[in-house]
């Protein structure tokens, strides 16, 4: 009897040392996934891939450990990575992902940051889209009176403005966001606050005050490294000099900011330095140099950049009101199967109750008469179910060929018109760039200038015959 208490009692004790390890264990792990989404929220802006990387074996641990926050956030901090690598196909994916994991949890301010982020995903290609996402974002934010979410939405929603040329109400929200945060202390965010102040009074000719805030802006952000900041601080910082014909203040800032933007590898803001660098030389009457700019600024071609973006993030958006509706369709289904099955169960039910009350056969007959008209109502009212539901996905096959030959066709025609228009266009330019500074013969320019009008002509009218050509699939 003693021996085997005694082996009872040793199960008892190793189980309770195994729980409390795997309690230990998973204890561990929550945090580390905390601490690495946090460690690359913080260094989103000096070193973005970082971000990703840190987000990537976070998501890692909490699926292994079934931490649907976890995994949610780590989701989001990708996201947020990818963005600032100016990858935004990959960033709205992985907003998706966190966006499905916060609803599992019916965390109202886990969506409301994603809807955030979505949104300043959307400011460079859909203003009323990324206002529309901002606007949700504060709805849940004021109601969960979270000040550091609001100052932020402010912030954002301000940039909008500024981007629609309405500076007033810009300036407006950048100082209730400033505000907020002086209120918070978060000098990350203040930077930024100083930043788009800066760029709004620059916009309204305010050049003294843009200058003053841009530079302590410039100041505090290196001092954290903030390199995302430095490389935009400096680009308004260039165009305000540029405008005060400052022209060594100009350079300088260019070479900094094409040095931080090299950094943290945003191709879009080494492609506006180019373009900085270009006016600098030519205002400089450097045209020798001002031409070499010129001609690596048309290879990057930052219109074909920009439409590209607009069409991957209307693809993807698309592509994700697809999977909701298959969800819902599967919702439908199952909800169906259970009416169904209802159903079966009701008419069992019944069948029990006739079987019981066989005493009365006039009530028998009369009962078994109205089961057999059920019976009949339901079994043609799933036929015409059945013919509906056949109907509507023929419907949704034929649409979604349809759709897809059509965004295939503009998709063609769109890289077509960039990279064939845009060449002669930017000869075009240059062309008129030289002949404004006496650099070519008026006679030597008119005629390339004909004969480069004579090849977008033709590019036009050939454009135009596929276009109009339905057995044409491709440019």
């Amino acid at each position: 009897m003693r021996k085997t208490c005694s082996i009872l009692l040793l199960i008892l004790v190793s189980f309770n040392v195994h729980a409390n390890d795997s309690k230990d264990v998973t204890g561990k792990d929550t945090s580390q996934v905390i601490s690495l989404n946090k460690n690359g929220y913080d260094n989103r802006l000096t070193h973005p891939q970082e971000t990703v990387d840190d987000a990537e074996k976070a998501l890692k641990i909490a699926l292994s450990i079934g931490y649907t926050r976890g995994i949610a956030e780590s989701y989001r901090i990708k996201g947020i990575g990818e963005y600032y690598l100016n990858r935004p196909d990959s960033a709205l994916n992985r907003y998706f992902d966190a966006l499905a994991q916060y609803e599992k949890l019916s965390d109202e301010r886990g969506k409301a940051k994603v809807y955030n982020n979505i949104g300043n995903l959307y400011q460079m290609v859909d203003y009323d889209k990324a206002l529309e996402y901002f606007k949700n974002a504060k709805n849940i934010a004021e109601k969960l009176k979270d000040k550091q979410l609001i100052a932020s939405l402010y912030l954002n929603i301000g940039n909008i403005y500024n981007r629609k040329n309405m500076y007033n109400n810009a300036l407006s929200y950048y100082e209730k966001s400033f505000e907020l945060f002086t209120e918070l202390k978060d000098p990350v965010q203040l930077v930024q606050c100083l930043q788009d102040l800066g760029v709004i009074h620059y916009f309204l000719h305010d050049y003294a005050k843009a200058k003053n805030l841009l530079l302590v802006a410039n100041s505090r952000a290196k001092s954290m490294d903030m390199n995302v900041n430095v490389a935009t601080i400096n680009m308004t910082l260039t165009d305000i000099y540029l405008a005060e014909s400052n022209f060594n203040e100009a350079e300088k800032y260019i070479k900094e900011g094409k040095t931080y933007a090299t950094i943290i590898n945003n191709q879009k803001d080494i492609y506006d330095y180019k373009h900085s660098a270009y006016e600098l030389e030519r205002r400089r009457k450097n045209y020798e140099k001002a031409l070499e700019y010129l001609i690596d600024i048309y290879r990057a071609d930052s219109t074909g950049y920009k439409s590209n973006v607009s069409t991957k993030l209307n693809f993807l958006q698309q592509e994700q009101k697809r999977i909701e509706k298959t969800a819902e369709m599967k919702k439908n289904a199952e909800i169906s199967r259970v009416i169904f099955w209802s159903v079966t169960v009701v008419a069992g039910l019944l069948l029990i109750v006739i079987v019981l009350l066989v005493g009365s056969v006039k009530r028998k007959a009369t009962t078994n008469s109205q089961l057999q008209v059920l019976n009949s109502e339901i079994s043609r009212q799933k036929d015409n179910l059945d013919r509906i539901n056949h109907h509507l996905e023929e419907i949704i096959d034929e649409r979604t060929r349809d759709l897809q030959v059509k965004n295939k066709k503009l998709s063609e025609y769109s890289s077509y018109l960039s990279h064939q228009i845009r060449g002669p266009i930017a000869t075009l330019k240059g062309l008129m760039n030289l002949e404004k500074e006496g650099l070519v013969g008026q006679l030597e320019c008119i005629n390339m200038m004909d004969k480069c009008v004579s090849e977008i002509d033709e590019k036009i009218i050939e454009m135009s015959d596929m276009l109009h050509d339905p057995g044409k699939t491709g440019f």
